[in-house]
């Protein structure tokens, strides 16, 4: 009979399989090395990709944030010159009232019936006192200085009579409540028309 030693076929069997294991481990230990050296590697590339990102945004907003610091100071110099322009038409039409009040005043006395003694004015009202040939007199200067658009209110305070170089005549206070007058529109200068020829 003979005898085969299978021992050795089965170590060496054992060894090779050994030696497959190691290397499949070694395969795949370098397959996870190089896939999460990869990994590594891309999320490397997004941080820096995001950190470009971040210092673009962040250039931007510093300019947006000059931008806007000049948009501020050009609002507040709007501002300012709007200030200044409303005190500016006011003055304008400050300018013209008391012309417009005096031209008022001359258009509503009633001619050769009555004259004025004084006229004291403020911001909201127009004392009149003055003296006339009669009571109609006065009542007629009342309807005129009413219908005027420079007035809103007319309101008699006193008629009584007054002797002046020995005629009875009647002493007047009226007082007026005042509304701003329009300042007149400057004068366009009128462009010169083309003749065809």
């Amino acid at each position: 009979m003979i005898r085969i030693n299978l021992l050795p076929f089965r170590a060496d069997r054992k060894k090779e399989n050994v030696r497959r294991q190691v290397s499949l481990f070694l395969l795949s230990l370098v397959l996870v090395l190089i896939i999460a050296f990869y990994y590594n590697f891309d999320l490397n590339s997004k941080i820096g990709k995001l950190n470009k990102k971040i210092k673009e945004t962040n250039a931007e907003l510093t300019k947006f944030n000059e931008i806007n610091k000049e948009i501020a100071r050009i609002r507040k110099n709007l501002e300012n010159l709007r200030k200044k322009m409303a005190v500016i038409e006011q003055l304008e039409s400050n300018r013209y009232a008391p012309v417009i009040l005096m031209d008022t005043m001359t258009q509503v006395l009633v001619a050769k019936r009555m004259w004025l003694d004084e006229l004291v004015v403020d911001d909201k009202t127009v004392k009149i006192t003055g003296i006339a040939l009669d009571e109609k007199t006065v009542a007629d200067f009342m309807v005129r200085l009413q219908k005027s658009s420079l007035f809103s209110l007319v309101e008699l305070k006193s008629v009584r009579r007054q002797e002046v170089q020995k005629t009875n005549l009647k002493g007047f206070q009226i007082i007026c409540t005042k509304v701003m007058p329009k300042q007149p529109e400057p004068e366009r200068k009128r462009k010169p028309r083309r003749v065809k020829t």
